[in-house]
């Protein structure tokens, strides 16, 4: 098609961001991470030439959670893999929708990262989760570009005036016929409501502020967060081992959330800290009778068990009973999410760092088998914040979208 696109130039550009507050989640805390900025001029097959940008925070903590490989090393790796992928996808003069240059360039950058992981000689080698951060910005600046280069939204161009394949390629004979544009709105929503997120060390009330804290005229408690943007969506990270410590959190923010407000919503999230789909059941069922008023507001759970869904294929069909329950870490690739969906998830939690490709064709799965959504971000800053809610305002996710670089 003239509107396929090849790659002329791309290059990655690394700089570091320190956060203003520390964002404490399951496996720690980050206060400094490494964020890439990659720019790729691309060229349609009419002549013309246009820039596409991406960015994302390489978040080692999230993607590469590991007791024996030093956040250092992690960093490093992901940064090289990173820039190495750059390099492979700029030896190629193949033209294509960025759908199909990225995810045909998938195995490659999963390859990769086993090349990199031996060339560092890391205790233990970069996991598919920590290389899809690495490539999710060559993929989101191939779709900026192609929107540029082509003079259209992006989101204009996922139907078959500009695809050659139909989505059954990637997601089998059922999908014969049908596109990504099948599944997204022709326009954007207007307003999304911001999920904002408290992390594990956030202070809540006003009178817990203290000459330790930023004085730079920005909230710095839960209280003086709503009292300035009049927030009412909160996603709550939880130990996901103590049980009391959790429904103790999760109703004190539930009781400043309701402050002079009629409703408000939850989600938590317990970074895959949860030993089983019971304790999660028991947290709720503490939760509901220590405060009813939070887990009625409680609109789902987030990844609660650990990443590899087939470690220990654990049911989620109680527990999604009470509450649905999200898969956000256990979702890789459309084989991990078919095993969430026979495992009875209600849904996933779409991420961008993980592919804008990948996103779009769960979007499609889940509407598919009426399974429900939402869109998290990576602390995303930026570029990427404007990618994470581009994509949120052109789909059916649950209530809003997560924005917690603020």
């Amino acid at each position: 098609m003239l509107s396929d696109i090849r790659i002329v130039e791309i290059e990655p550009i690394f700089k570091k961001e320190k956060f203003r507050t520390p964002l404490k989640f399951g496996t720690g805390h980050i206060e400094e991470i490494t964020s890439v900025v990659v720019r790729a001029k691309v060229e349609n097959r009419k002549g013309r030439v246009a820039e596409g940008w991406g960015n994302i925070l390489l978040s080692d903590l999230w993607a590469f959670p590991s007791e024996k490989v030093a956040h250092e090393e992690r960093d490093k790796a992901m940064q090289q893999l990173t820039a190495e992928f750059c390099r492979r996808m700029a030896t190629s003069k193949k033209y294509g929708h960025p759908v199909d240059l990225y995810l045909e360039a998938k195995s490659e950058l999963l390859n990769l990262a086993g090349e990199i992981s031996k060339k560092l000689n890391l205790a233990e080698p970069l996991p598919v989760l920590a290389a899809l951060v690495c490539g999710s910005p060559v993929d989101a600046a191939l779709h900026d570009g192609f929107g540029q280069v082509n003079e259209i939204e992006t989101y204009a161009g996922y139907g078959p005036e500009f695809m050659e394949h139909d989505l059954s390629r990637y997601l089998g004979k059922e999908f014969k016929g049908k596109f990504i544009a099948d599944f997204i709105k022709k326009e954007y929503t207007r307003n999304l409501p911001v999920f904002h997120l408290v992390g594990g060390m956030d202070k809540l009330l006003r009178s817990e502020v203290d000459e330790t804290d930023p004085q730079d005229g920005l909230p710095v408690s839960l209280e003086e967060w709503i009292d300035k943007e009049g927030i009412f969506c909160f996603k709550v990270k939880l130990t996901g081992k103590d049980i009391a410590a959790d429904v103790e959190r999760t109703k004190a923010v539930a009781d400043v959330a309701s402050q002079g407000r009629d409703k408000f919503y939850l989600s938590i999230d317990p970074n895959e800290m949860c030993s089983s789909p019971e304790v999660v059941i028991e947290y709720l069922y503490k939760l509901r009778e220590v405060s009813p008023l939070a887990f009625e507001n409680l609109l789902y759970i987030e990844q609660p068990t650990e990443r590899e869904l087939g470690a220990h294929h654990f049911d989620m069909a109680q527990l999604a009973k009470l509450k649905p329950v999200l898969a956000d870490e256990g979702i890789t690739d459309v084989d991990t999410f078919q095993l969430a969906r026979k495992l009875n998830w209600s849904g996933v939690a779409l991420k961008t760092c993980k592919g804008h490709s990948a996103a779009l064709l769960y979007v499609a799965l889940c509407q598919r088998y009426n399974m429900i959504y939402s869109v998290q971000d990576l602390t995303n800053p930026g570029l990427s914040l404007i990618q994470s809610v581009g994509l949120a305002a052109r789909i059916e996710p649950v209530m809003g979208v997560e924005y917690n670089s603020r």
